[in-house]
């Protein structure tokens, strides 16, 4: 039985996510913003008609007069995340076989459903997680994974889809194919795209048609398995398991000019905490911590930038230990008189908790497990930050500008909206 791939594409996601609570904002032309409120990464089609690209600088929104009409938001992750995991549960629902490609990206295998109009059963999951989650989303379905995503990107912008577009028909997908343009396609960048207009291959069709061993010829396995996808012969399977991290960074952008050593070492310490955080959430340790910090490359001052690394022995995902590591690295990066505009950490080497490799030369800290259990237990239940280690600060100056965030509606007590009745 032959796999029958769909991908699911949740519109705008982030723009969506925010609109479930403001739906009076429905129809205007809504941004959010990257950290710090730097720039565009997320736009809803009104906003793109007004011509904000993805980067956008958000200077240039608010001081045009074109745009004054646009509402921007600062990004708020953790709203992202419920949201995003609230779409996947609903998409178990109706098919058990998902890989999570994205926060707002999953592949699906109908595998086991062709017994349903597939086409009709996938607007029923397009209805359900709108109905259930607040979210519009659009699905393609195709043979293999690429053709899957060259019908999600039908599935926008093909009128009368209804959000929902199929290539497992061969006629179908020669028409497609023979007018989608390679730049479009998944796994074509811009020297991919010039190295192909070279040949005089500007659309999909055409690059289906290309003879493997030229194919070969023109670069790698990756354009060989491309042109086999593209035949519909199904060349990557659907990763259920997620690929095991190998590292895990925590980096932020500067709400301000940083100089003191102090504000950086704070920062530094919170990075830590929460890069600890996420490697005990997935049950691992790391065995090496790197720390950088660099000024900022767009403002007109002494540009510097430097980095150190450690081992960690034993490895560990204590948070006490990666600190203490951390500020060992800090003393070795940090040079006095620099503007500073971001740091950050690294966590790399990293392993299963069960399968740390013994140390007879290192002790774990006693109580280690328990104790930071009890921290994320305390952090998780009443607020991020609630139980917090002295060096990263109370003030935090440094922080990043993050002026127009929403509440967590879905993940804070205090943030949950409130309903009146007058």
């Amino acid at each position: 039985m032959a796999d029958i791939f769909a991908l699911i594409d949740c519109n705008s996601f982030y723009c969506s996510c925010e609109l479930v609570f403001k739906p009076h904002l429905k129809g205007k032309p809504i941004v959010v913003l990257s950290n710090n409120d730097g720039c565009a990464i997320a736009r809803t089609p009104e906003a793109k008609a007004l011509g904000i690209k993805m980067g956008t600088p958000e200077f240039m929104i608010r001081e045009n007069k074109a745009m004054k009409d646009v509402v921007m938001f600062s990004s708020n992750y953790t709203l992202y995340g419920d949201f995003s995991h609230r779409v996947q549960e609903v998409v178990r629902e109706f098919v058990p076989n998902v890989e999570i490609y994205s926060i707002d990206e999953l592949f699906l295998n109908f595998k086991g459903l062709e017994h349903n109009d597939l086409v009709e059963y996938s607007r029923k999951l397009r209805e359900a997680v709108l109905q259930w989650v607040g979210i519009p989303t659009g699905i393609g379905i195709g043979p293999t994974k690429t053709l899957a995503k060259i019908a999600n990107f039908m599935a926008k912008h093909h009128e009368g889809s209804q959000g929902v577009f199929s290539l497992m028909d061969e006629e179908v997908r020669k028409e497609v194919l023979d007018h989608f343009p390679i730049e479009e396609l998944w796994g074509i960048g811009k020297a991919s795209r010039a190295k192909l207009n070279e040949m005089g291959i500007e659309y999909a069709g055409q690059l289906r048609d290309m003879p493997i061993k030229q194919a070969r010829q023109y670069g790698t396995v990756v354009a060989e398995r491309m042109i086999n996808e593209l035949r519909g012969i199904s060349c990557i399977p659907l990763e259920e398991l997620p690929p095991a991290r190998k590292g895990t960074a925590v980096t932020r952008s500067f709400g301000c000019v940083v100089t003191d050593y102090d504000e950086i070492t704070q920062a530094v310490s919170s990075y830590c905490a929460r890069g600890a955080e996420k490697l005990r959430s997935h049950d691992l340790v790391a065995g090496k911590l790197t720390v950088f910090m660099h000024t900022n490359p767009h403002r007109n001052t002494q540009q510097y930038y430097n980095k150190a690394s450690a081992t960690l022995s034993p490895m560990t995902n204590d948070t006490r230990a990666i600190i203490n590591e951390a500020m060992k690295l800090c003393q070795r990066v940090y040079k006095r008189g620099i503007e500073y505009g971001k740091a950050g950490i690294f966590l790399d080497d990293l392993r299963p908790e069960n399968e740390k490799p013994l140390d007879m030369f290192a002790t774990d800290k006693p109580n280690s497990e328990k104790l930071m259990s009890v921290l994320d237990g305390l952090n998780q239940r009443f607020c991020k930050n609630t139980l917090q280690f002295a060096g990263m600060g109370m003030d935090k100056a440094w922080k990043l500008r993050c002026e127009r965030k929403s509440p967590c509606y879905t993940t804070r007590i205090e943030d949950v909206a409130k309903v009146r009745a007058d």
